[in-house]
């Protein structure tokens, strides 16, 4: 390559930068004022993409949970069992879109008549929208995407995942807790996976004073379908 051609191709201008990257960028710290203009109105408009495109009338329950459980994993035959008990108990099942378990919340959720719905994510190593949606939106940031996930819901059940579950989990336990949102019931299920969370509450959390012996209780651990589900339909129903 000669000098020239060289010269040229590092002037060459980006005409487009990913959401990623630009996403990077905003997080560095304080840009210039059109620059922060511009990625406020980014999130206006996902916001509003969001809004205009999840129409859910009736209840619904968010399902969280990994996207690494293949089709014939414990856990994905679990979730797809909690799909199905949601729906036939009239609960749409909101769930985060991808593979593995939110993959089968949608699939039982879809077998059993019910609505199915996945609100995706774009990532780096691109996360595909599941097969098992009647409706579907395709997020860009993290943020707007979770503030669908709990906007829609009445309640919320998680099963075994890894950093994005447990950042869920915990960002709707603290709108609970904070009064942000009403005292939704919180299952956790299958009790081994989350022995260690509940101990480290017990004994490190609510020990150190960094919690209330109430906020334990904000949510429910249990190995069963049915019982996850009746616990959100007996909240449902009880007096307010």
């Amino acid at each position: 390559m000669n000098e020239q051609q060289s010269v040229g191709r590092k002037a060459a201008p980006r005409f487009l930068e990913t959401t990623v990257e630009l996403e990077k960028k905003f997080l560095m710290g304080r840009q210039n004022r059109p620059e922060e203009l511009e990625s406020a109105v980014r999130y206006f408009l996902e916001f509003l993409m969001g809004f205009e495109s999840l129409e859910v009338t009736g209840p619904a329950v968010t399902v969280f949970g990994s996207a690494r459980f293949p089709e014939g994993h414990r856990y994905y035959d679990l979730a797809r069992q909690i799909g199905r008990r949601l729906a036939e108990a009239g609960y749409a099942v909101i769930t985060g879109g991808g593979p593995g378990i939110m993959e089968a919340a949608n699939r039982g959720a879809k077998e059993a008549g019910g609505l199915s719905i996945g609100c995706n994510i774009k990532l780096p190593k691109e996360q595909k929208p599941n097969a098992y949606v009647d409706r579907f939106v395709q997020f860009d940031h993290f943020f707007v995407r979770k503030v669908m996930l709990v906007k829609y819901s009445s309640a919320f059940i998680a099963l075994p995942g890894g950093f994005g579950t447990l950042d869920e989990i915990f960002e709707t336990l603290t709108l609970i807790q904070t009064g942000v949102i009403e005292q939704f019931p919180v299952v956790l299920v299958d009790t081994t996976f989350w022995a260690c969370l509940w101990a480290f509450m017990e004994e490190s959390l609510l020990s150190a004073g960094t919690i209330d012996r109430g906020d334990v209780s904000l949510f429910h651990m249990t190995d069963s379908p049915e019982e996850a589900v009746n616990i959100i339909v007996k909240t449902a129903n009880e007096p307010q």
